[in-house]
C-alpha cells in the first residue's frame, strides 16, 4: 500500500472544517490524523465528523504536534494565530499549509520565512487559494504563452455576500483591514501575472464604511479601492467589498499590449438562466467557498503531492510576504490619506518632514 501523507489541522472553524474534511475525504494521498481547536462548539463539531474516522483531537497546540508520525500541519485559525503556529511547526519539522496571509504584519510574516529558510527539506506554502483555480490557470497559461503580448495592468477585486449580522464588524477586529484579509487574494494574483519578482513602486487607497459603519472603531472600511504602481510599468487597481447583494463577485482582468484576459467577468453559478416576466437572470455563488471549493480541493492534492514526491511547491513563500508588505502599505495610505512611495529595491521611502 503507497504512503500517505499524515496530516493534522489546527483551527476548525469555517475555513479549518473545511481544511479537515477535504484531507480526510478528498485527498487520496493523505490521512487525515490529527486536529486542534481549543473551542468547546468546535470541538464538538469535530467529534461528530472526525473522530469516528480516527481523527486524534487536540485542544493544546503543542500536544497535537507530537501526535506520533505526524508529517505536515494546515494551519487554518484565526489570522492572529497564523504565524506562530506555523513557526512552532516548522521548527518541530513539519511541512506546513498557511491559510492567507502569513500574518496582518510584514515583520511578522517575514519570521515565518526565516523560519521556512532555516529548513529547506520542508514544504511550507501560503494557501493562495486562486492560485489552483483551473480558470485562473488557463488565464495565467494563456498569458505566459504570449496571448495577450506583455501584461500592463490588472483589474481584480474580492466582493463578499452581504451579511445582515454583525460578522464583517467583528471580523475586522483582526483581519488585518479590507486589504490585507480580502484584496491580498489580488495583490498574489499582481505577483502570479506580473512576475514573482516585481517590485512596488506606491500605493495609494481610499474606502468607506456604506454599510458596516461599526468597522471604522477598527480603522477599517466595508469597501476599499487602492491603485498599485509597479517598477518596470505595470499597474494594478484593487477595489474589495463587504456588501455585494447578488452574492460573491471576484473578477480580475489582465491587460497586455496585444489583448486582455478576464476571469469571472460574468459571475454565474451555473449555465441555466431563468427567462421571467421581470427579464433573464443568472443565480452567482453565494459565498468564496462556493466559487472557489475545487481550487482548494486541488490545492490540498497538490501540496501533499509536493511532500510525498519531493516536488518544487507551485510558488515562493517570499511572495506570500510581499502580499502583506503592498496590503499593509494600502491599510497605512487608507488610515494616513497619503501615497506611499517606495525605491527601486521596494524599500519604503519616508517623509522625513511627517516626522517633525
Amino acid at each position: 500500500m503507497a504512503r500517505k501523507l499524515q496530516v493534522a489541522v489546527s483551527g476548525l472553524g469555517r475555513m479549518g472544517a473545511r481544511h479537515a474534511r477535504h484531507f480526510l475525504e478528498r485527498t487520496p494521498r493523505a490521512e487525515l490524523v490529527a486536529a486542534f481547536d481549543p473551542n468547546p462548539a468546535a470541538i464538538a463539531w469535530a467529534k461528530q465528523h472526525l473522530e469516528p474516522y480516527g481523527v486524534k483531537l487536540y485542544t493544546d497546540f503543542d500536544e497535537m504536534l507530537k501526535h506520533p508520525g505526524l508529517e505536515a500541519v494546515v494551519v487554518a485559525g484565526i489570522t492572529t494565530e497564523h504565524a506562530s503556529q506555523s513557526i512552532s511547526a516548522i521548527q518541530a519539522g513539519k511541512h506546513v499549509l498557511c491559510e492567507k496571509p502569513l500574518s496582518t504584519s510584514v515583520e511578522i510574516s517575514q519570521k515565518v520565512l526565516d523560519a521556512a529558510n532555516l529548513k529547506p527539506h520542508l514544504k511550507v506554502l501560503c494557501g493562495f487559494s486562486r492560485r489552483f483555480d483551473a480558470s485562473y490557470r488557463n488565464a495565467w497559461e494563456r498569458m505566459d504563452a504570449g496571448g495577450i503580448g506583455r501584461p500592463a495592468i490588472i483589474r481584480s477585486q474580492t466582493c463578499d455576500k452581504y451579511r445582515d449580522d454583525n460578522y464583517f464588524v467583528e471580523y475586522a477586529a483582526h483581519s488585518g483591514g479590507i486589504f490585507v484579509d480580502a484584496n491580498i487574494h489580488d495583490i498574489d494574483l499582481a505577483f502570479w501575472f506580473f512576475g514573482q519578482d516585481s517590485v512596488v513602486k506606491s500605493v495609494v487607497a481610499t474606502g468607506i464604511n456604506a454599510r458596516y459603519a461599526g468597522m471604522a472603531k477598527h480603522g477599517d472600511v466595508d469597501n476599499g479601492v487602492a491603485i498599485v504602481e509597479f517598477w518596470g510599468g505595470k499597474i494594478a487597481y484593487f477595489y474589495s467589498s463587504r456588501m455585494m447583494m447578488a452574492g460573491q463577485t471576484d473578477t480580475t482582468e489582465i491587460i497586455g499590449t496585444h489583448g486582455k484576459l478576464t476571469i469571472n467577468a460574468n459571475p454565474a453559478n451555473d449555465l441555466v438562466e431563468m427567462h421571467e416576466p421581470t427579464g433573464i437572470r443568472r443565480e452567482i455563488t453565494e459565498t468564496y467557498y462556493d466559487r472557489f471549493e475545487q481550487a482548494f480541493v486541488r490545492e490540498s492534492n497538490e501540496f501533499t503531492e509536493c511532500v510525498l514526491d519531493g516536488k518544487k511547491l507551485p510558488f515562493k513563500l517570499s511572495g506570500a510576504v510581499q502580499a502583506v508588505k503592498i496590503g499593509s502599505a494600502l491599510r497605512e495610505s487608507l488610515q494616513t490619506g497619503k501615497k506611499i512611495d517606495f525605491d527601486e529595491n521596494g524599500a519604503q521611502i519616508v517623509d522625513e518632514r511627517a516626522r517633525l
